[in-house]
């Protein structure tokens, strides 16, 4: 499975790359507003620390602005893919983007039916957001395996499931087994995975005897 990491943050973007932690980047107009940063400017800062997919999104609604706006971010950088909205606009615009041999990241989905479309579409990604599904109590993470399973049932689609909006480990684990390609993750959540108390436990143990020793390795 991959990690993208789901940030404009910059400098949490780097820390991460140098533990390899970071196969691609997702960003959307909210989190650029936190970094208070110009869009093209962070963009390309973040395309530059790793050569994986970084998702930039248009902030239009109708064919024409859309197309227009991810051709101008796919120009940024050559990592680029287009994150678009999933509607019926949107669908157009992933076609007409992937036409050009842009990659596009279809966001904001909420159903398998939606999936299929933009697969259909030739979307590179297919973004379900399982967090804000457990939030109106419906299962995220069943939505994956529907998604997988179809894309499975048909090998010539090629669009690769990105799971976003997720809140803990346990939708990660939970995705990796199912089979999604790709996981997006704040960086509190990448560092929640790395957190284990039998790791703390042991670690102390082994230093605390290694301090009876007297030793220095260096």
């Amino acid at each position: 499975m991959k990690f993208f990491v789901d940030t404009a943050e910059v400098s949490e973007i780097r820390t991460l790359a140098e533990a390899g932690l970071v196969d691609g980047v997702t960003t959307n107009p909210s989190l650029i507003a936190k970094s208070g940063r110009k869009m093209a400017e962070v963009i390309a800062e973040i395309c530059a620390i790793t050569p994986g997919p970084v998702s930039a999104e248009v902030t239009a609604t109708d064919f024409e602005t859309m197309l227009a706006e991810g051709r101008y971010l796919r120009g940024i950088a050559g990592n680029v893919a287009v994150k678009v909205p999933l509607t019926e606009a949107g669908l157009r615009t992933c076609r007409a983007l992937a036409n050009e041999g842009t990659p596009v990241n279809v966001t904001l989905c909420f159903s398998a039916a939606q999936a299929l479309l933009a697969a259909k579409a030739g979307a590179a990604f297919i973004s379900p957001f399982v967090g804000r599904l457990d939030d109106i109590s419906t299962d995220g993470m069943g939505l994956i395996a529907d998604i997988v399973q179809i894309y499975r049932n048909y090998p010539h689609l090629k669009t690769e499931v990105l799971v976003a909006s997720v809140r803990h480990p346990m939708h990660l684990v939970q995705a990796a087994k199912l089979g999604a390609h790709v996981a997006t993750l704040p960086p509190a959540v990448i560092r929640q995975l790395l957190k284990h108390p039998l790791t703390d436990s042991g670690l102390s143990a082994f230093l605390a005897d290694w301090k009876k020793t007297g030793q220095s390795i260096l």
